[in-house]
């Protein structure tokens, strides 16, 4: 590999999933895991085998999906954690083992309640045992940034003793400045006496806001991978974000003399996926990826960039596969050429779904005469085509106005293939839609989140409702649907939200 080649550790599917409101659903994981690949990181940590039944299915999958990429799954360093995830990745073409271990002396102390030795013995074991079954391993001390300087040495050289080809230094709790973190991956890389012996990587995260910045100083100290997440997010206040350190790395290539292997024109769509799969908006301001990003309201920039683009962009829209003029489709667009632009835009279709979404296309298209690649990605949401369903919209009826919002709904329960019919008021049109939904299908939980924003411009643009649904377990489930009428969509994002949590009981 070339000294200024930077890997890229996707972690979307590990540490971004398991924050709140981002939970994914197996055929959502797959399609994500293939833009991953399209995208072109070096590795994705597609999640964490043994935590459950659902994990390891959806690491398996992967794996056997993917072509080229290196799949990793995440373990403890326990005999049973990193078994099951071999058993998880070891079909892929690249398989990885991520195996860590905490050795800050507060994790030591309180949470492991174990002596430093023992924790030595431990981490060595387990790369040992990680290597016994896969050519690749991870080994990660967590809380390195709040760990003693020479236990890290210590074990670090151990872990690569026992076979550990790639060393990740986590900033687990966000609490290390730029100049530290770089300083600390400099100081390893100099002491552990085999460092050569393997490759230094960053995982860190966002509390304090720095998780670039400290990302970015570790590979000018000497780190070759960069452990990240789409739109930045993660536990907590989130990673480092993919697309601001891949961004800086290219644009700064002057400044930094590194490279990655990202197409960075598949960024926009990656984060755009990301966002639909989830409900989950990124802020306007977002850097790189917020809508905003490229947008010049002030009319001393406006007149600069009319006169050149660089006196206020240093990267471009199309850089990042943003091209927010284009018209794609309308109204008198066959079936093929509507298939072949969604699969380009990422969606697989079966034959089976295609005449449903097709029909769906048509009678958006008759309201809105031209669509965009936004209005497609509203059009599509909702439909998890692998997603077994158990509730389904008949029909509706709402009145309002100088009247009590009023609602009547016909739901069908797809395993019985009962229809049953509610009528509610309530304090508005969508309000008075919910209570039928819970009289039918019952309570999963408490409403935690509900917003809705329109995906193009115009009397005609559609609606897209974004709802949280949190259970009894503290579980947050997350809904979207987008039409151009707002109850509709409101309407399918409580049944998409429903249909989860039936899956989950």
């Amino acid at each position: 590999m070339q000294n200024n080649y930077v890997k890229i550790f996707d972690t979307t599917l590990r540490d971004g999933e398991q924050s709140p409101g981002f939970s994914m659903h197996l055929e959502e994981k797959i399609r994500l895991a293939i833009q991953l690949e399209k995208l072109g990181v070096d590795v994705i940590e597609a999640g964490f085998p043994a935590a459950s039944p659902e994990d390891f299915e959806s690491v398996k999958r992967i794996a056997q999906t993917l072509k080229t990429t290196e799949i990793c799954g995440l373990s403890r360093a326990m005999e049973s954690d990193i078994t099951t995830c071999y058993e998880a990745i070891k079909h892929a073409k690249k398989p990885r083992i991520h195996t860590f271990l905490a050795t800050s002396p507060i994790h030591m102390e309180f949470k492991l309640k174990k002596t430093p030795s023992q924790i030595l013995t431990m981490a060595t074991n387990a790369v040992k045992f990680a290597k016994s079954l896969c050519d690749r391993v991870d080994f990660s001390p967590e809380d390195a940034g709040r760990s003693d300087r020479q236990f890290l040495v210590e074990i670090i050289e151990a872990a690569i003793q026992a076979g550990a080809d790639t060393i990740n230094i986590p900033d687990t709790v966000g609490f290390l400045q730029p100049s530290e973190f770089g300083d600390l991956i400099r100081f390893l890389i100099k002491n552990v006496k085999n460092s050569d012996k393997a490759i230094f990587a960053t995982h860190c995260h966002n509390d304090l806001g720095l998780a670039t910045s400290n990302s970015l100083a570790g590979v000018l100290n000497g780190a070759r991978q960069i452990e990240c997440t789409v739109n930045g997010i993660g536990e907590r206040a989130g990673n480092c974000a993919l697309e601001e350190a891949v961004m800086s790395m290219r644009v700064r290539k002057d400044f930094f003399n590194l490279q990655t292997g990202i197409n960075t024109e598949e960024i926009h769509k990656t984060s755009r996926l990301l966002e639909q799969i989830t409900g989950q908006k990124v802020q306007s301001n977002k850097a790189i990826v917020g809508k905003n990003a490229f947008a010049h309201e002030s009319g001393i920039h406006q007149d600069g960039m009319l006169k050149n683009r660089e006196t206020y962009e240093i990267l471009t829209p199309e850089s990042i596969g943003l091209d927010k003029n284009e018209i794609i489709l309308g109204k008198h667009s066959g079936r093929a050429a509507l298939k072949a632009h969604l699969q380009k835009m990422g969606y697989t279709i079966s034959d089976e779904k295609m005449p449903e979404i097709f029909v769906k296309f048509k009678t958006l298209a008759d309201k809105k005469k031209e669509l965009s690649d936004f209005d497609l990605d509203a059009l599509m949401m909702g439909e998890n085509h692998s997603m077994p369903q158990k509730w389904a919209l008949v029909k509706f009826e709402v009145t309002s106005g100088s009247q009590t919002p009023w609602c009547k709904l016909t739901l069908k329960n797809l395993e019985t293939n009962n229809s049953i019919t509610k009528e509610n008021t309530g304090t508005g049109m969508v309000d008075a839609a919910y209570k039928n939904i819970e009289a039918i299908c019952g309570n999963f939980g408490k409403l935690t989140e509900f917003y809705m924003e329109n995906v193009t411009n115009g009397l005609d643009a559609q609606a897209v409702v974004n709802i949280r649904l949190e259970n009894l377990d503290g579980k947050v489930l997350s809904g979207k649907y987008g039409d151009t009428d707002i109850v509709k969509a409101a309407i399918m994002a409580y049944l998409e939200v429903i249909n989860k949590a039936t899956l989950t009981t």
